[in-house]
């Protein structure tokens, strides 16, 4: 009996072995199934490192365009503000320059006023004495007036007009701006005011004789200034039988006009005149002659050192 269940022991263990040895196999994965693990984990690895980059990039793009977007909009509000300031500052500079033109333009007319008012002060107040002697500086000059005639006698108040005009000037770009051009032959005056730019004024210059040429400058100015003819003058007359005064206080009626700009080195002024009716004809004694009203706004406008340029 015991035999037997020693052999029915014996018969049973490999029975009872096979299955742990078979849980054992299952619970130990082979080299070929752990590479395959390990290459599953490696790829979840990879695609979430992957998906962690992309985020990482799409992120510093956004904020790369976002930064962008921030630039341009700061560019746009300065080019904007930019505008503004310089549109601003047009306005004022217009502004500015039509105030200056206003204020010149009152000062003219203030000017011509003035001018209006002592011509016909000094007619009411010339002496019956005077009149006789002379009744017109012209008649003085190119007449046979009395001996001893000081002062010309005041008439109506000389006819005046404005000539001035800008203009685009090719010329004007050889001289400095505040430069004053005479063309003797053209009977015109120029004032460069810019870069191609400058206004142009009618002229009387010199007659026949008493033309001249040459470079100055402006050293002296003088409103209603007072005419001291040159002693040349004065003989050359003379020996024609016409007499004329050492000096003539300033006025309507003085061959100078309302103003006098002196040009230096020279015996010649740029000045008004008695006498419109000679503005664009050669006429003088090598003067340059402008209207009142014109050699008033010259002298406004012009500094004592400005260039002067005269061409035959």
């Amino acid at each position: 009996m015991r035999k037997v269940l020693m052999l029915l022991l014996l018969a049973a263990a490999p029975a009872l072995v096979m299955p742990a040895a078979a849980t054992a196999a299952t619970a130990k994965p082979t080299e070929q199934e752990q590479l395959l693990i390990k290459k599953k984990a490696d790829a979840k690895k990879a695609a979430e490192a992957k998906k962690a980059a992309d985020a990482k990039k799409a992120a510093e793009a956004k904020k790369a365009k976002e930064k962008q977007a921030a630039e341009a909009r700061k560019l746009r509000e300065k080019k904007a503000a930019d505008a503004r300031k310089a549109a601003d500052k047009k306005a004022a500079e217009a502004k500015k320059l039509a105030d200056k033109k206003a204020a010149e333009a009152k000062k003219r007319e203030e000017r011509i006023a003035e001018a209006k008012e002592r011509a016909k002060k000094a007619q009411g107040s010339t002496s019956s004495v005077q009149r006789a002697a002379c009744g017109n500086f012209i008649k003085c000059l190119l007449g046979k007036p009395r001996t001893g005639v000081q002062r010309a006698a005041a008439s109506a108040a000389p006819r005046d007009v404005a000539t001035g005009e800008d203009i685009d000037w090719s010329d004007a770009t050889k001289y400095a701006p505040g430069s004053l051009i005479v063309q003797t032959k053209e009977r015109t005056l120029y004032l460069v005011t810019g870069e191609g730019q400058a206004r142009r004024y009618k002229v009387g210059v010199g007659r026949e004789g008493f033309q001249w040429s040459g470079t100055s400058t402006i050293v002296s100015k003088a409103e209603w200034p007072t005419w001291r003819p040159p002693q040349e003058m004065i003989k050359r007359e003379a020996a024609k039988g016409h007499m004329l005064p050492d000096e003539m206080a300033g006025g309507p009626e003085n061959p100078l006009g309302a103003r006098a700009l002196y040009i230096g080195g020279k015996i010649y002024r740029i000045h008004g005149t008695n006498a419109p009716e000679s503005i664009g004809g050669a006429v003088s004694s090598g003067c340059i002659r402008m209207m009142n009203t014109d050699v008033i706004e010259l002298y406004d406008r012009v500094k004592v050192g400005a260039k002067v340029y005269v061409y035959q």
